[in-house]
């Protein structure tokens, strides 16, 4: 409000302004002026005509209706006019960058007087670096394309590849030698899957599940064959283009015929008479980024088995999207390949050796998914503790009511619960070789991927129950409420579903089962 000086007012002065044709209403000892602004309110006239209402303290019925970030938009903030005298704001607006004070609204390891054995200086010093990056940057442009349906923006990918974040999140190795990582926070040698784990689960923080695949969500899962298993002249140009924000790649193993069934896939790669090109026909569906990317790491059926193939976008090359439950802002596409041409060398690993290019692969997907999906649990957390606090129902606070914090309770221990596995995974991840990794953790992982997953979905049932109709409502108190249940079943799908992944945990357990064991 530095544009305009304010005034000073008692309470008994805000009180007189209280007709149709002067119109004041005080929130959190703040006077607003909203004579002007009555016949626009959303709510209708009434509500601010009533006698409870006008020239008197409107702060718990604004507090019950609307989120505090109302009164920072510039067309809202205008409206004040003045002070209470001798009063100061009592509601405490969360600051861009720094932590939140609400009890489980951060992991154990940020909050005040806890401790962790997993992190380093270096991790906390890119917890704070990335929060104030991602509340800076990536959040305003998450909230305004998840409104208009588009791709995150070019200049955030740019901003992102800047700081090397599209190269951090692809975990620790060679990959990352000689980059100057976050302005060299952490050096590349020292850079480890926990922070990795930072970095998704500060941008999961952005409350957008469209957006968070939309950005980059299809390098995370596309670009690592390129890395491992392309020839070395084409895994450093394609590296290259697409860690530096210039192209972008997807993973497209999906199709209606096939999903967590790899072996199912029906698309065909055939070489030419020459020997030279594969020529690729089939379709892809469900594909994430498809919409925009430049390559496409694609399973197909040859004559050897399951193979890999790099294939850019060219002739024959067709992408339309798909709608979903979530924005189109993740790019999630239907492919389809008509005589694509791509030359031999694109393959990614030997030819028929498909199988273990994808299952390798695999781990580290469902392993960020699991990050995402604790994350996301924890600012439902946050959601939900405010509300039940702010809220009145039957004249007292939802908190007061013991259905309300058993709710509450079940959503903390799921969240902590999910969020302290996690972190005893990641400590075996930085401590063991990847085929250590391949041989213990695939099983767990799994197992990890299905409980972390059918908690948000219970976890996003009970929010909705403590919003009411607010928590099926898009926009307002209960927006994210709202997008969390609605989008959070794409985590139960995606990289494998949860009776499978349940499964692939239980048949690696009993592969393990000592032979003479017995009760």
């Amino acid at each position: 409000m530095a544009d305009k000086q304010l005034k000073v007012f008692t309470r008994e002065e805000v009180e007189k302004h209280n007709t149709d044709g002067d119109l004041w209403i005080i929130i959190d000892a703040k006077v607003y002026d909203i004579t002007r602004f009555k016949a626009m309110h959303p709510g209708g006239l009434s509500v601010l005509t009533d006698p409870e209402i006008a020239g008197q303290d409107a702060t718990d019925a604004f507090y019950g209706l609307h989120r505090h970030e109302v009164l920072e938009r510039p067309q809202y903030a205008r409206l004040q006019v003045g002070t209470i005298k001798d009063e100061q704001p009592a509601i405490v607006a969360r600051v861009k960058g720094e932590l939140s004070k609400v009890p489980y609204a951060e992991p154990t390891w940020l909050s005040e007087g806890y401790y962790s054995p997993y992190y380093k200086d270096t991790h906390r010093a890119l917890q704070k670096a990335l929060r104030e990056f991602v509340d800076e940057v990536v959040y305003p442009d998450a909230q305004a394309r998840e409104e208009d349906n588009k791709r995150p923006s070019l200049s955030v990918i740019d901003e992102m590849a800047k700081r090397e974040l599209h190269a951090m999140r692809m975990g620790p190795g060679k990959h990352l030698k000689g980059r100057t990582l976050m302005g060299g926070i952490v050096k590349p040698e020292e850079f480890d899957y926990f922070h990795e784990l930072v970095i998704t689960q500060e941008f999961t923080r952005i409350g957008a599940r469209g957006y968070g695949d939309g950005l980059q969500g299809g390098v995370i899962i596309g670009l690592p064959p390129v890395i491992n298993f392309a020839r070395p002249e084409l895994r450093d140009r394609v590296v290259a283009e697409v860690l530096s924000g210039k192209k972008f790649i997807s993973l497209a193993i999906s199709e209606a015929h096939a999903g967590s069934d790899v072996m199912g896939l029906q698309t065909r790669a055939t070489k030419s008479e020459d020997g030279k090109e594969w020529i690729i026909n089939g379709t892809k569906k469900w594909i994430t980024n498809g919409t925009f990317s430049d390559y496409f790491t694609v399973g197909c059926r040859t004559e050897e088995g399951l193979t890999v193939i790099l294939v850019p976008r060219t002739e024959g090359v067709e992408t339309k999207p798909i709608k979903t439950s979530y924005s189109t802002t993740a790019g999630t596409a239907y492919i389809t390949f008509d005589n694509v041409r791509v030359p031999v060398e694109n393959t990614l690993g030997p030819e028929g050796g498909g199988v273990f290019v994808i299952l390798s692969n695999f781990n580290h997907e469902r392993w960020v998914m699991c990050c995402s999906s604790a994350r996301s649990q924890r600012a439902i957390v946050e959601e939900c503790m405010k509300w039940a606090n702010q809220r009145k129902a039957f004249g007292r606070p939802l908190a007061s009511q013991a259905v309300i914090r058993n709710k509450l309770a079940g959503m903390i221990a799921r969240t902590e619960s999910v969020q302290a596995w996690l972190e005893n995974v990641t400590w075996q991840m930085c401590n063991m070789t990847y085929k250590e990794q391949a041989q213990k953790l695939a099983g767990q992982i799994g197992l990890l991927k299905m409980y972390s997953t059918r908690s948000a979905q219970e976890t996003a049932q009970d929010a909705v129950q403590i919003f009411g109709g607010r928590g099926i409502t898009r926009g307002g108190m209960g927006r994210f409420i709202e997008h969390f249940h609605r989008t959070v079943p794409f985590d139960s799908l995606l990289g494998g579903a949860e009776d499978v992944l349940g499964d692939l945990g239980v048949r690696q357990a009993i592969k393990a089962m000592p032979k003479n064991a017995r009760l």
